[in-house]
Parts: structure tokens; sequence; C-alpha cells
């Protein structure tokens, strides 16, 4: 069954990747099926979007320079993300991803 679940979800967790609206495009046509995969690319992608605040409020407040480095690395995240989203996996964001995944566990 999981298998079929990330072939039916494949499209639509990389469309969640694909800006924030992108997101909610994902969620909302998700809703009735309750594919466990797109939620799951969902709830890394919602990390994602904080990440992106917390960067540019740090560039804008803290240091700009440290600011660039957290966009950057939250950058590099993203690319990891939406790559396993497109090989058909669960991988996990290394560090952060098991934390996105129980703060919006709701999302399911």
């Amino acid at each position: 069954m999981e298998n079929l679940d990330i072939k039916n979800g494949k499209i639509l967790a990389t469309v969640a990747y694909i800006t924030p609206l992108g997101l909610l495009i994902a969620i909302s046509l998700n809703l009735e099926k309750k594919n466990p995969y797109v939620f799951f690319h969902a709830r890394q992608m919602i990390g994602l979007i904080i990440m992106v605040a917390f960067s540019n409020i740090c560039e804008k407040h803290v240091n700009s320079l440290f600011g660039t480095a957290l966009w950057f690395v939250t950058f590099v995240s993203w690319v990891f993300c939406l790559v396993y989203a497109i090989k058909g996996e669960y991988k996990l964001l290394p560090t952060l991803g098991q934390y996105f995944q129980d703060w919006f566990r709701n999302l399911k």
C-alpha cells in the first residue's frame, strides 16, 4: 500500500515544494484522498517556510551575514526535500525534519 501512496502522491508532494501557494494547492487537493506521502512532504515544506521567515528576520534585525547563511541553509534544505519528493522517498530533513513532523502532526 505504501508504494501505491507514493505513486499516487508524487505529483502533489512535488507541487507542495513549489512556493507556499503550491503547498496550499497540494494540501487542499489531498484533503479528500488523505495520502500520507503528500502530508509528509507538506509538513516538511511548512517547516521550510518557517525557516525562511526566521532567516529573513535574522537578516533584518540580527546580522545580515548570519541571516544570509541561514537562508542558504534553508535553500539547500529545500533542494534536498524537493529531490526526495521527486524520487518518491520518505526522507526527513536532517536535524529539523523530525521536529517538523512532530510539530505539524495534526496535518493528516
